[in-house]
């Protein structure tokens, strides 16, 4: 059974006394956010740094960018030894999340590797026509 079943189903009883927002706070402290990231921005990109272990096979993770937004699913499988769990720090399992980026991006400048557990995923700033810098026209008014 999933461990994180078990404090959804405690969550939920614990909203109806308290209220559906107040562990909206505390999502992080109870359920950790996977897969876990880093991600660090310059002037005119984006770089994201995505903690996959054990990933075999690349269609274990679905990346989709929507103009501000980041979206990784998929599912962390590492094949597990025989015996009982002594310690399990290391989180898996599915997951679905979305990460609010510092700017829109362009949707056809987006490159993704993997390497050593990291998948890379860099994204590149949208400077739209709208954001250009437009050279505005001084008119001489006749004095009256």
């Amino acid at each position: 059974m999933d461990p994180f079943q078990q404090m959804t189903d405690w969550k939920k009883n614990m909203d109806h006394f308290f209220g559906e927002n107040f562990w909206n706070e505390f999502e992080g402290i109870i359920k950790p956010n996977i897969p876990q990231i880093n991600m660090y921005q310059t002037d005119h990109e984006i770089l994201c740094m995505v903690n996959m272990p054990g990933m075999q096979n690349l269609n274990q993770l679905d990346i989709f960018v929507n103009y501000t937004t980041l979206e990784l699913k998929g599912n962390i499988d590492l094949e597990q030894a025989n015996g009982t769990v002594i310690k399990e720090e290391i989180l898996q399992g599915v997951f679905n999340r979305e990460i609010n980026l510092p700017f829109p991006v362009r949707a056809d400048k987006i490159n993704a590797t993997y390497r050593n557990g990291l998948v890379f995923i860099q994204l590149h700033r949208l400077i739209s026509d709208k954001s250009k810098k437009n050279k505005v026209e001084v008119q001489f008014m006749e004095d009256e």
